[in-house]
Parts: structure tokens; sequence; C-alpha cells
């Protein structure tokens, strides 16, 4: 039709102006006949017949008033559902009841991510996703309180409008708790707790716990202990980490990489290899969180440091450096902001704050975590400005960090608080011969620097009768090079 349309066209634009009529007559058939073709195309890709729940469709609403209704197209696969906080990987096309479609990720040709039960999709969503299984492709009929409410969504969804959607789940991700980030802590929550209050470290917890490698169980108990003190009665340090985010009565999947769980070592009485990820079904029945600071008096804040002092030293002399960090930590974070004390309480509560900050830099030495050893000494230091062990435990980190001027300093200060320290002196001369070997491997890369440019200068064409001047400046080339390695070693 368009083809014969615009042949026509053609031919009349060719001939005289007395056609001029009928050329006009004929464009404005063609732009009606267009128009008319795109109304239809439009209506073809956004209408469908209307919709109507079949005899299959499930009332999943939580109070049981068809809010939202479900009708399962493809089964899925599997026996597991996507928990609050996994992030989610559908196709969705959104219609309304009369068969108009106002959005598709399908037509974008792009999957749509959201994370579960954190409201970020509209309430219909987050109940219905949550009930579907791997490959699963189902209609959700969802009442307006359930998706836009009276407002509507202008301009295309009305006020109270009923919304139909066909949603395909392809994968989800559980939340990731870990503290870098890494996907080491995975949870799916189950069961949800009561509740926003959850437990600290300090806080005394009652749970659960159900372990399984490879499906295979290999513990399951309630224990009690106290948060940072998990390593006391097997409790691994990922599921600790995941339990400052439970919340009472909350049951959930933890999903732990090695180094959050038995690590290189695995656990043989457990039957848990080396290198192992394993599960945990994980309920926190009760919990108590420990005092906060800012609710204690003085007193009471030097009284849990030397109690948390007292624990951290022993769990350093058993070898457990992280679990007697969390101890020393405890101390700074009672009586690092501590003002406005009596003076033999302020003496006792820095005497105990230094100590704090000094046994932290020595778990972190042992931990090979030296930007926090500096750090810690740093806040020991200003403190006390000539304590030797800040010093010195400032020194072996900045030695193990390759900053050896700082590290030499720092040993050199150790020695003038007291010159027969002899772990400072052998820290000292180490410190030098590294200086001394890092200074000629600069004086050799000048020289080789210099010998480059000195050859690149003979390799040029001498001018005529000039010879002599040639030599000398060689020469000259040569003493310069020597001249400035040795300035440059100097500096």
């Amino acid at each position: 039709m368009f083809t014969i349309l615009q042949l026509q066209l053609q031919t009349y634009l060719r001939k005289s102006s007395r056609f001029k009529k009928a050329f006009l007559k004929l464009y404005i058939t063609f732009v009606i006949t267009l128009n008319h073709f795109f109304k239809m195309s439009d209506k073809v890709e956004t209408e469908a017949p209307a919709y109507t729940p079949g005899p299959n469709a499930v009332d999943i609403s939580p109070n049981q008033d068809k809010g939202v209704l479900k009708e399962i197209i493809t089964p899925g696969s599997g026996d597991e559902f996507p928990g609050k906080g996994n992030k989610v990987s559908v196709h969705y096309t959104g219609r309304l009841t009369d068969g108009t479609k106002f959005d598709s990720s399908v037509d974008r040709d792009e999957l749509f991510e959201f994370t579960l039960g954190q409201g970020e999709v509209i309430k219909a969503w987050d109940i219905g996703v949550a009930t579907m299984k791997k490959g699963e492709k189902c209609v959700l009929t969802c009442h307006s309180n359930y998706a836009y409410g009276d407002k509507g969504s202008p301009p295309k969804i009305p006020a109270g409008a009923t919304l139909v959607f066909e949603v395909e789940l392809f994968s989800w991700k559980l939340e990731d708790l870990s503290p870098e980030e890494d996907g080491g802590i995975q949870r799916s929550i189950i069961i949800e707790g009561e509740g926003f209050a959850t437990p600290s470290e300090g806080s005394n917890v009652e749970v659960h716990l159900v372990g399984k490698h490879d499906g295979k169980q290999f513990e399951e108990r309630d224990v009690k202990f106290e948060l940072s003190e998990g390593c006391e009665v097997g409790v691994v340090n990922g599921i600790e980490t995941a339990l400052q985010k439970f919340n009472k009565g909350e049951k959930s999947k933890i999903v732990l990489a090695p180094k959050y769980a038995f690590g290189s070592s695995g656990n043989a009485e457990l039957g848990v290899p080396p290198n192992a990820t394993v599960e945990y079904e994980v309920t926190l029945k009760a919990f108590e969180k420990e005092k906060e600071s800012w609710n204690m008096s003085i007193e009471e804040k030097i009284e849990q440091s030397e109690i948390a002092k007292s624990k951290g030293t022993n769990y350093f002399k058993d070898g457990k450096f992280e679990i007697a960090s969390k101890q020393y930590k405890k101390i700074t974070n009672f009586l690092h902001y501590e003002t406005g004390a009596e003076e033999e309480k302020s003496e006792k509560s820095n005497s105990i704050l230094n100590a704090g900050y000094l046994n932290l830099a020595a778990c972190y030495l042992k931990l090979e975590r030296y930007d926090e050893v500096v750090q810690s000494c740093e806040k020991a230091l200003e403190i006390d400005p000539k304590n030797a062990k800040g010093l010195f435990r400032k020194g072996q980190a900045h030695l193990a960090l390759k900053d050896y001027e700082q590290a030499r300093n720092c040993f050199v200060k150790v020695l003038e608080t007291d010159s027969t320290n002899k772990a400072a002196q052998k820290n000292l001369y180490v410190c030098k011969e590294f200086i001394r070997k890092q200074l000629e491997s600069e004086k050799k890369m000048y020289q080789n620097m210099f010998k480059k440019m000195a050859e690149q200068s003979m390799d040029a064409e001498p001018t005529s009768g000039d010879s002599n001047s040639n030599e000398n400046g060689l020469e000259k080339t040569e003493s310069e090079e020597k001249q400035a390695a040795e300035t440059a070693v100097e500096v």
C-alpha cells in the first residue's frame, strides 16, 4: 500500500501545477493511512486480552485478602526460595487488567534486579517473588493496596489500578554480610526476627546451630557465649560476625567461605576438610546487650577495661591474637573519649588506655596488620611520647613496611630513653644496612643512567678538527657522572 502511494506521489510531483489539487488529496490520504498504521501497531504491541485469574490462582497475601494472587505458568526447579536481603534477577511484563501493557524488561532485553524485602519494589513483588523457585514463571495479580495505591503512578498507571505481572525468576544472590564485602559471609533469611535491636560485640547470645558441609550435617547444638569470644565454645568467626545483623528469633541460612570458617586447617574432629565452604542454619533465640559505654560512670569504664585487659592478656598468651585484639579494642572504646575525671581516676584511666593501645599494637604485629600497628602506637605516644614500647613497636611496623628511615628514627628514640636496649640496637643496625643497600642501589642506577648518556654522546658525529675537544668533553662527562651519582647518594 505504502509503495504504491509513494510511486504515485513521485509521478504527480514531476507533472505541472494543474495536478496540485490531486497531489494534495493523495498526500493527505497517505498521512492518514500512515497515522492509522502506527496507531494499530502500537495497539497490537501494548494491548492483550483482559486478564482474569484462573482457577489455579492462589492467594499468597499475608492477610489472605486476595490482594496478591499467584498463578504458576512454568514450575521452577529445586526446593529453595530467595529470602529477604537476597538480590534477585527477573524478567517481567506489566499490564493493566484490560490488557494494556505499561512496562516490560523483556522488551528492553535487560534483566531487572532488586533486593528482596527491602521495599525497593511494590509490596506485591516482595511477597510474590519470595514464593518463587529458580526458573519459575508466574502471573501475579496485584490489588492496588499491594501496588501503587489510590494515587496510582501517572501517566501509565491509573489511580486504584489492579496490576497484572508476568514474572520469571532467573537467579538470586544471598545477602553479603562480610566486613570486606568479599562474599565470604552470605545470609538468606528463613524466618524473620522481631523488633529492630541486634546484638553487638560483648552481648551475651543464645543460639541454635546446625552445621553442614556438602549436604552432610557435622554439628547441631544450642550454645550460649559472649560475642567476640565464640572461639572459646567452638563458634567460628563468620557466625559471630553474622549474628550482629540478626534480630531476636531470626532463623537464617549462613554460607561461610573457608577464611570465615575453619580455614586451611579444617576441623578433623567435625569431619570438615581444609579450605571447606560450610553452611549453617542459625537461630538467635535470645540476647542481652552489653551496657553502652556512654551510659557508664568512669568507675564502671575502668572496671570493665581492666576485665577486658585481663581477658586479652590470657588470649594473647594462648596465641589467639584476633580475639585478644577485640578485648583490647574494648579498652580504647571505653576510655578514649573520657574527659573531666578526677586527677587520680584520670591517671588510672590514661594508664589503662595506654596499655590498651600498646597491647593492641602487639596483636596487630602478630597479625601482620602493620598500618594498624602504627596507628595504635601513635595513640599510645600521644599519652606518653617517650614510651619505649610504643616507639619500638612503631619501629618494627615501619621496618616491615620498608619505611627504613622512619624505623631508624623510632629505634634511635628508644635508645635515647634506654641506651642498653639490645633489641633496639639490633633493629637499628638492620635499618642502617637496608638504607646502605638502598643507597648503593640508587648509586648504581644513576651510574648506569649517566653511562648511557655518555655512550649516546660518543655515538654523535664529531665536527671536523675538533677531536681533542671531544675527548676533553668525554672526560668531563665521566667526571660529572661520578659527581652527580655521589650527590644523589648524599641526598
